[in-house]
């Protein structure tokens, strides 16, 4: 593997593990903290920043999981697992980038949740 691709894989890696539950708790404690703006715009951005952070949640209870269960290579279960968080990121990505045309107090947390997300996950796949 080049060298190139051993830094992108460490970026996303630590973008996926470090940056994403950093990001989804900074985002929660801000839109407790700020007022919420009851704007179309506004919306899409909560509603993008929920898929983001159900990723999330399941990304972690899955490490957990794993501790516990072994998962042998391809298990249809870790698969299953791999394609509901991706598709909550991707998800979480889209109605955050429809949300993120008005200012809110997670304008920019739920597409970049969801980013950090997909990073996790995608990381996680390819390590199977």
């Amino acid at each position: 593997m080049s060298t190139s691709t051993q830094a992108i894989f460490w970026i996303m890696g630590a973008f996926g593990y470090l940056g994403s539950p950093a990001i989804v708790i900074w985002g929660w404690v801000r839109w407790l903290r700020q007022p919420k703006p009851r704007s179309i715009l506004a919306t899409l951005s909560m509603i993008g920043f929920i898929p983001a952070t159900a990723s999330a949640l399941l990304a972690l209870s899955s490490i957990v999981f794993a501790q516990f269960h072994h998962f042998p290579y391809y298990d249809p279960l870790l698969f299953r697992i791999f394609r509901i968080g991706t598709l909550l990121s991707v998800g979480g990505i889209a109605f955050g980038v429809f949300g993120a045309g008005r200012a809110s107090s997670l304008r920019w947390h739920a597409p970049i949740s969801g980013v950090a997300t997909l990073a996790f996950w995608f990381i996680a796949a390819s390590g199977e």
